[in-house]
């Protein structure tokens, strides 16, 4: 779990990250999620967009995909997710503590 202060950082540095991905109307499969997964592993910081016609409200989405994923949601702003995980293999963001 991360604290406000790592999630306010976090925030600030997604602002400049593009949406890489979107859920679309065929919901999250496990192609998807393995697809986030490896985003994450590679990058540690998603932008993610919820299109309108998938029928997922952005919140409930985020908080299903970051369980899924065992990641943390570190924004939902309108239709887009912002989601960290630190990366086994190589880390990269250093959050303060």
């Amino acid at each position: 779990m991360i604290s406000s202060k790592q999630r306010a950082y976090l925030r600030g540095l997604a602002n400049d990250y593009p949406v890489i991905m979107q859920i679309g109307k065929s919901g999250v499969g496990e192609n998807l999620l393995r697809t986030f997964s490896d985003a994450l592993e590679a990058r540690e910081l998603i932008k993610i967009h919820i299109l309108e016609n998938s029928g997922e409200e952005p919140k409930a989405a985020a908080n299903r995909l970051a369980e899924l994923l065992s990641a943390d949601v570190v924004a939902v702003t309108g239709r887009k997710i912002v989601l960290y995980r630190a990366s086994q293999k190589k880390p990269v963001i250093e959050l303060p503590s």
